[in-house]
């Protein structure tokens, strides 16, 4: 790989995507003062390129350009450069992206390539990917810089009016109110959302739309609460039970799953699920491996289990920091390839397996039919389930699960030995909230203490390492935390907190959320509008302060920042946090009556508001609390949050300090909005109760 005989400044930088490109013979800068204050000294415009270390393209751009001396030449004389890794800083790349958006009317993606003024950091063209040499229908990189150059010298005066209208188009994005407050908060978007997502279905293969397909699970959560809610009413929905259980199984067999070692890979580049991109980003796999532990306790699928143990397992194994963190990403390519890591050819595997394992594992994988990856290899996917497989072997379904079983694991362990795809091992504070809540609802819906002491291990890692002087930081490498964290920080953290109360009490942990809480409120809440910006109040002046209400491949942070908000409102009695997600509902009801289906995070928002979770205190000690602690937080009930306090608990003030321990064993104290029933001392009281929000099991 050509590379600089001397680094540039991104050695200097902690991120590993940034130091991929270390010894490019680009002059890159990172995103500083050093770099814009250069572009205003030079009047050179800025070339912005914005991706990530597990991104396919982004390797192949690196490749074909930024390590060739002579494409640098060009970049090194016409512009200055700056690199950005959009997870350390998604503030710059929400930004960039919606320009992007707005410049192309099209979504944008990664690698992003934006040329900005010199002065006042405003695009005035861009693009994604772009080719060494014309071809795809773009032209050479190299021309495509001279051209932007000779432009950019010779209309600046035009490029700033049109900077103008973007800049106009950027700073109208949602951030001012429509009469807030006085809308009335309907349930009409919550049917809206759910008929523009069972409309999006693939009838036969799941999922919304065709290709490429992603999993969205957030769009799935939706449905799933929407179904729940609905057996327990006289009018269930069979369209939305199948859109959900279709969908998660069909990603379950695709080859958007890794069968040999657990965990989803990115999207799916076809409509069948069954070649991935293969980056496995922990984004993805926090909410899906909530999703799919749900959904096993709500249908007993035995598929649905064991998709969410392995991505479990997977999480722990791999995922992993000894410190307790959660790495962010698996890489795509390995040995300058991309999947190689994870492809076989039938020669490989027979010459791995007994007669009888081969035979199954050929037939239950797709290795006796045609290639379904370049150079003639496989990607594994299932086209038969034991079962089925059992009847076309004549065989006992018990002894072919058996081979499959020894098949899988003998594979797995070869494939250990190959030459493995990079892991980008910086722990983000917001991945991490995702993928603490992932773990702990899976440790509690399937009985695996093991997850849940994960996630705790992961808890106290952010605590020690990224919580500093009363704020949160957004990233830890090597031992050095930096930036400061932003919205989505904030938010899936507490989230991923409440979802650890359900599991086991542990002091000092609800204090936590509740401090994080006051600082979203302080320094995110837009008081005048109503919702949270993305950046604090005293963070670095941008372009724009993007206050996200959509989901994209995260979920919106004004929606989980609302859910949040509203279930500790409801636990602890505190108004304040209840009048805030009161008015970033109110901010965001344009957008929930436009586009719910794009809005899922919001929506469940809007669902708690108009009918409160259901909130259990338990207070007693022993087994007898861990049994009803079970009871009540295993089934799938998204609509509950069960706190389990032994009676030397020491919660924060507020309405937990009256709910004390009785002189039975246990005692339950079960409240939904400003209505509390009184305390109950005995399960048989209680069962009733917990009926009405559970799913309905086989």
């Amino acid at each position: 790989m050509p590379e600089s005989q001397h680094p540039n400044r991104l050695i200097h930088e902690t991120s590993p995507y940034l130091r991929q490109h270390a010894y490019n013979p680009v002059d890159w800068h990172p995103w500083g003062e050093e770099a814009l204050e250069l572009a205003r000294r030079s009047g050179k415009p800025i070339l912005l390129s914005i991706g990530y270390s597990a991104c396919h393209w982004c390797h192949v751009m690196a490749h074909e350009s930024f390590e060739d001396e002579a494409t640098a030449q060009v970049m090194n004389e016409l512009f200055v450069n700056i690199k950005v890794d959009r997870e350390e800083r998604p503030d710059l790349d929400k930004i960039y992206q919606t320009a992007f958006q707005i410049l192309h009317r099209r979504a944008g993606g990664w690698p992003l390539t934006m040329f900005l003024t010199h002065d006042d950091r405003v695009p005035f063209v861009g693009g994604t990917y772009f080719p060494k040499t014309p071809r795809y229908g773009m032209p050479a990189f190299t021309d495509l810089l001279r051209q932007v150059s000779s432009h950019y010298r010779q209309h600046l005066r035009e490029l700033r009016e049109q900077n103008q209208a973007l800049l106009d188009a950027l700073r109208a994005d949602m951030t001012q109110p429509t009469a807030p407050g006085t809308a009335v908060l309907t349930a009409a978007p919550l049917q809206a959302g759910r008929d523009q997502l069972v409309a999006s279905l693939d009838p036969v293969h799941g999922g919304f739309g065709g290709a490429p397909k992603f999993p969205h699970p957030f769009s799935l959560e939706r449905l799933l609460r929407h179904w729940v809610a609905s057996t327990q009413s006289s009018q269930p929905d069979p369209s939305a039970e199948t859109a959900l259980r279709l969908t998660l199984r069909q990603m379950a067999r695709g080859g958007i799953y890794d069968h040999l070692g657990g965990g989803f890979y990115r999207y799916a580049v076809d409509a069948e699920w069954s070649i991935p991109h293969f980056e496995k980003m922990l984004y993805d796999n926090g909410p899906l491996l909530a999703l799919y532990s749900q959904i096993w306790q709500a249908t007993a699928d035995p598929l649905f289990r064991t998709v969410a143990e392995e991505t479990g397992e997977w999480v722990m194994r791999e995922m992993q920091a000894p410190e307790g963190g959660y790495y962010a990403t698996l890489d795509a390519d390995s040995e300058g390839a991309e999947g190689r890591f994870y492809l076989w050819t039938p020669d490989q595997v027979q010459g791995l397996l007994s007669t009888e394992e081969y035979l199954a594992f050929a037939v239950c994988y797709g290795l006796e039919q045609p290639p379904n990856f370049e150079n003639h290899t496989w990607h594994l996917r299932i086209h038969a389930e034991p079962a089925e497989l059992a009847g076309r072997l004549a065989m006992e379904p018990a002894q072919v699960t058996a081979w499959l079983s020894s098949a899988r694991r003998t594979l797995f362990e070869a494939r250990s030995q190959r030459i493995w795809p990079g892991r980008d091992e910086k722990i983000l504070t917001a991945w991490n909230g995702l993928m603490i809540k992932g773990m702990a609802a899976a440790g509690r819906h399937l009985g695996r203490t093991d997850f849940v002491a994960s996630a705790e291990r992961a808890l106290d890692f952010i605590r020690t390492h990224l919580w500093r002087d009363d704020r949160l930081l957004a990233v830890c490498k090597e031992g050095q935390a930096r930036l400061n964290a932003y919205l989505d920080d904030y938010a899936f953290l507490i989230a991923g907190i409440l979802e650890l109360l359900q599991c086991r009490w542990r002091d000092g942990d609800l204090d936590f959320a509740l401090t994080l809480a006051d600082v979203l409120l302080d320094q995110f809440e837009d008081r005048e509008a109503g919702g949270f910006f993305f950046t604090a109040h005293d963070h670095e002046p941008l372009i724009q302060r993007p206050k996200p209400a959509h989901d994209d491949a995260l979920p919106a942070g004004n929606g989980i920042a609302a859910q949040a908000l509203l279930r500790l409102g409801h636990l602890t009695g505190r108004t304040a946090y209840l009048d805030a997600a009161e008015r970033t509902l109110h901010w965001a009801w344009p957008m929930l009556q436009r586009a719910p289906s794009a809005c899922n995070a919001l929506l469940t928002a809007l669902e708690e508001y108009l009918e409160p979770p259901q909130i259990i205190l338990l207070r007693g000690d022993g087994e007898a609390l861990e049994a009803w602690r079970r009871r009540c937080a295993q089934p799938c009930a998204p609509q509950r949050l069960t706190l389990a306090l032994p009676a030397h608990a020491a919660p924060p003030p507020g309405l937990l300090i009256g709910r004390r321990a009785d002189a039975a064993p246990v005692t339950a104290y079960l409240c939904r909005g400003l209505q509390c029933l009184p305390p109950m001392t005995t399960l048989a009281e209680l069962e009733p109760e917990l009926a009405r929000t559970e799913a309905m099991t086989p």
